[in-house]
Formats: C-alpha cells, structure tokens, sequence
C-alpha cells in the first residue's frame, strides 16, 4: 500500500476549501483590474484628424532587443499623406513568437505612434497569425484596437482609455517641476489623455485600486519622492492638468 501514500496530500486536499478562482470572464467579478502600466499587444495610434503617427523613422525596430520588428518608411503622397510628416510607415510587423514586451519600442518613438494596450489574452493556431501586420496595428476610426478572432477583448471598454498610460508619466527622472505638464500630442478618439499620477501626489490623495508601487513613488517620504507644496504653480495634484 505504499504507493498510495503519494496520493495521501492529494485526497486531503479535495476536502479543504479551495482557494482558486475560475478563470473566466463569466464568473462573479469577471476579469481582475488590470494595472496602469501593464505591458500588452501594441497599437500604432493615429493623431485626432486620422493621419498616422508613424513617420517610418524605423527606430523602434532599432532598439528591439529581440529583432522582433520590422518597419520600412515610404515619401508621403503629396496628394494624399498618411502622416503629417515627410514619411510614413508602409510596412509596420511585429512576430510575437519573439516579443519580450520591454517597451524599449514604446520608448524610442519619437511621436508615440507605437504603444502598449493592455491585452495580453491572445494565442494563435499557426505561426502566420503571430505576426501582426500593420493593417492589424493601426487603430480603426474611433481609436480603438482592431479585435482579431484569436484575442478576448471582452473587457475593451474598460482597458481601452488606459493604453500607453505609463508613457504620460510627467515628472521625468524624478523631478517634480514637471509634474502635470503634458508632453504627449492627443490621439484619435480619446483627445489628449490625461497625465498618469507624479511622484509628488500624496498617498492620501492617491486613487482607489492603485497599484502599490506607484502608491510608493507618490510618497513624499520615500526616496525619490517629493512633497505636493513643492510642485509648480498650476500643476499641482488638484490643477486643470493635473491628475485623473
């Protein structure tokens, strides 16, 4: 009988409360709040008249430590531009067989055509589909990620105002005198999002459903943290372009 002894944990088990929650978008609750800076499936975002963000400039596929993008730039149409620059992007894949999701792409463009949105629920069924081309990137005419058949976007309402979010941190390398001012151009169907919170938000002050490392960083007694009374006139936590 002692090779029944290995089951003896697994039958005790089945008696105990179980402490496991369905995965699943239909049960009491549906899908956990997903954080503000949670890296998922990039978007190429368009400006609030349309035109594309994407000026080809290829740095992204640059800095990608993985290899996993690549960008070819094309001379606008005088007739008909796609961006506003000289050139756009007309060839724009990312295989994520390759991905790591660093966001060292998000960070190298210089005119945030290419961000993070907060889907991580996908999976494909052959390797041509993990390869998403420019025409899957792009958002459609309200600003929205294009919903392929293989990703579960069934908490898009919620998830959709918050892509990119991280990037419009506003106090860059920690100084608070530039906290509240907004360095980032608007995108189509949203207009200029508002600035994600600064370091010099009071914890008091802070949101619900935070996450706790950015409850730490507001903290004016942590390191790098600094005290509300010290931010700029006009940008304090409570002005017009302050935090949401």
């Amino acid at each position: 009988m002692g090779y029944l002894d290995g089951f003896r944990v697994t039958f005790k088990k089945l008696f105990e409360e179980r402490l496991t929650r369905d995965y699943s978008k239909h049960t009491s609750g549906g899908k956990r709040v997903k954080p503000v800076r949670l890296h998922g499936r990039h978007v190429l975002n368009r400006y609030e008249d349309g035109m594309e963000k994407c000026i080809g400039c290829e740095l992204c596929a640059g800095v990608c430590p993985a290899r996993c993008i690549y960008v070819r730039g094309a001379d606008n149409p005088p007739d008909d531009p796609v961006s506003p620059g000289e050139r756009y992007g007309y060839i724009y894949e990312i295989n994520y067989l390759r991905c790591i999701h660093c966001d060292l792409c998000v960070e190298a463009c210089p005119t945030e055509a290419i961000t993070e949105s907060k889907l991580f629920e996908f999976s494909f069924t052959n390797r041509n589909d993990a390869i998403y081309t420019k025409a899957e990137l792009v958002v459609d005419d309200e600003g929205l990620p294009q919903r392929l058949p293989w990703e579960d976007w069934s908490d898009l309402a919620d998830v959709a105002p918050h892509t990119s979010a991280w990037m419009r941190a506003t106090s860059p390398s920690g100084s608070a005198a530039y906290e509240g001012r907004v360095q980032w151009s608007g995108e189509l169907g949203f207009g200029v999002r508002a600035s994600e919170q600064g370091q010099s938000l009071p914890e008091s002050e802070a949101e619900a459903g935070i996450a706790e490392a950015d409850a730490i960083f507001s903290h004016p007694g942590e390191p790098g943290g600094h005290d509300a009374t010290h931010a700029p006139t006009g940008s304090s936590a409570g002005g017009e372009e302050g935090h949401h």
